[in-house]
């Protein structure tokens, strides 16, 4: 797995073999990345809207800027904000990180009119060129994402839409412009082998949002029932591209922002990639069960090209098992504004000093003076650069559980060993008030019965610790450890317990310690540490933790 993972393998045109991605020598690449959200498709919730409608996709934002700050200063703006907002340093900094692929997401406005007949924007192929020139110069493969097709092909905020309709499937001037679009862009890009493939279209046909009198789905508001233009438009824009392209790889994604996979009933494309999304679920094997069921049948690659915005405790149980399981990942977005109390990005973008009179003023309040918009305004465009934001090592490390990774004790590892034993052992199946890894039997304990929901796809892992009593046994996988890399497992006893600690460095024993904790007949939970236990130098570093006797609960293991 390590390898295909190498920023030297990004080399030549990627093409699909044996449901794999693969480059130009036959090797195969598992993509690792991020996507550049809010660069060339602005979001509201990237910009801190405080849930403003007004100011909920790229259309609105603009209009907000310009009554804000004047029709000549916005324009000057938008030039400057495309040319801060990613940068060389963003793509420099993505493959020191040793990331090797970057999805862009665009909106067709920036490429071509919402006129009469085909108008094209050059605005928009130079800003593509101008990254994919820096992808090509870092070793950094390129997605190109319609995240905002003609018309808009999801009917929410996120395809800058009208009127949230995905008019691309109503509308056959919208339909015959995204389907020009590809085959103009297939023409511009189809030499360059820095350019992975092209993301069709990003989260086509959203779930219903109206419910009728008894709660249920209102099937008018099913955008589900396009389906069938869903797959007429990808049949279209193949065959456009494939007039002029026979290189690059496909990604295509199902309904209902990405995660129902009922269009993959065929294959499209011998270079087709099955794209799906995951926010908000629990982090174990049973959310990519159904998309690995899709490869099999068409033998094609899975890609989890858009996932993220949640805790980093929930990336480092998330993506190292999608590697695990050969699924490459880009995590959305590289950076944004955001609060301080989560940080789930790599880069956080600092809040300008009086941002919240901006969104004040799309929430219906006083409009700021021309004077003090272009202040605020002029304070983003300085933090959104690279070097004036804050870093997050924890984030970076988390997606590959590295050094300087915290890991809930309740995402052990799953998936069978070598051997084909379970890597884990319980005394029973326990019945757990989550459904959260109800496949292994494990006693999920609500630790943390009060804890608030903290943002809207908190799956509210962080309240729960893992019951162990005496017999049973779980294991953990960290990765790249160096000598000087140390260990913490914290947790809760009642009364005394005895655990022991092994450590196995790429399947070989380094070392086993015991540890007694707890009073003997108390009933009071009491917390316990073990602190900066030494780890080998290894690529790969598990854990066994069993109970030799007593009862705990284990809550984290922070590498460090």
């Amino acid at each position: 797995m390590k390898d295909a993972l190498k920023r030297e393998r990004v080399k030549g045109f990627l093409h699909v073999r044996d449901g794999r991605i693969v480059n130009e020598d036959g090797e195969e690449v598992l993509l690792t990345g991020w996507g550049l959200g809010n660069y060339l498709l602005c979001e509201g919730y990237m910009w801190l809207n405080d849930g403003a409608n007004r100011m909920d996709r790229p259309r609105r934002i603009e209009n907000i800027v310009r009554e804000c700050a004047g029709s000549e200063y916005a324009e000057a703006f938008w030039k400057k904000y495309r040319e801060n907002y990613i940068t060389e340093a963003d793509i420099r900094r993505m493959a020191e990180l040793g990331y090797n692929s970057v999805r862009i997401p665009i909106t067709s406005r920036l490429f071509i009119k919402e006129e009469p007949g085909l108008q094209w924007v050059e605005e928009g192929f130079l800003l593509l060129d101008r990254v994919i020139d820096f992808c090509e110069k870092y070793g950094v493969y390129a997605f190109i994402d319609l995240h905002g097709a003609p018309g808009g092909q999801t009917g929410a905020n996120i395809d800058d839409s009208i009127d949230d309709l995905p008019r691309l499937f109503i509308d056959r001037d919208s339909y015959d412009k995204g389907v020009a679009l590809w085959k103009k862009l297939a023409e511009r890009y189809k030499d360059r082998s820095i350019v992975a493939g092209y993301d069709i279209l990003n989260e086509p046909l959203r779930s219903p949002r109206k419910t009728l009198p008894d709660g249920t789905p209102d099937p008018e508001d099913d955008m589900a029932k396009y389906l069938p233009e869903l797959s007429g438009f990808y049949r279209d824009a193949i065959a456009a591209i494939r007039e002029v392209d026979p290189n690059h790889l496909l990604s295509l994604e199902g309904h209902r922002w990405a995660t129902d996979p009922a269009v993959f009933d065929h294959s499209f494309d011998p270079e087709m990639v099955i794209h799906f999304h995951r926010y908000a679920c629990h982090p174990g094997p049973e959310v990519y069960t159904e998309y690995l069921e899709r490869q099999d049948a068409l033998k094609a690659p899975l890609w989890l090209g858009e996932t993220g915005e949640n805790y980093p405790e929930w990336y480092a149980a998330m993506y190292p098992l999608a590697l695990e399981l050969s699924i490459g990942f880009n995590i959305w977005p590289w950076k944004k504004l955001s609060e301080r109390h989560v940080q789930n990005n790599p880069y956080r973008i600092k809040t300008p000093k009086n941002w919240k009179k901006i969104t004040d003023y799309a929430n219906g309040g006083v409009r700021p003076s021309y004077e003090e918009a272009q202040e605020i305004f002029d304070e983003f465009l300085e933090n959104m650069k690279l070097e004036n934001c804050e870093f997050s090592e924890k984030v970076h490390a988390s997606l590959f559980r590295r050094p300087g990774t915290t890991l809930r004790a309740t995402d052990f590892d799953e998936l069978p060993l070598a051997d084909g034993s379970l890597p884990y052992a319980f005394n029973k199946a326990y019945e757990n008030d989550t459904p959260y890894r109800k496949n292994t039997g494990a006693h999920l304990v609500n630790h943390y019965p009060d804890a608030a929901r903290m943002f809207a796809f908190d799956t509210m892992m962080m309240r729960y610790t893992l019951g162990l009593e005496k017999g049973e046994s779980v294991r953990y996988s960290f990765y790249d450890i160096a000598s000087g890399n140390t260990l913490d497992i914290t947790g809760f006893t009642k009364g005394c317990v005895r655990l022991s600690v092994t450590l196995l460095a790429d399947g070989t024993t380094k070392k086993t310690s015991e540890y007694a904790f707890g009073v003997q007949k108390s009933t009071a939970s009491e917390a316990f540490a073990i602190r900066d236990l030494p780890l080998p130098d290894t690529e790969k570093l598990t854990v066994l933790i069993e109970v030799l006797d007593g009862c705990l609960e284990l809550e984290e293991l922070i590498l460090k």
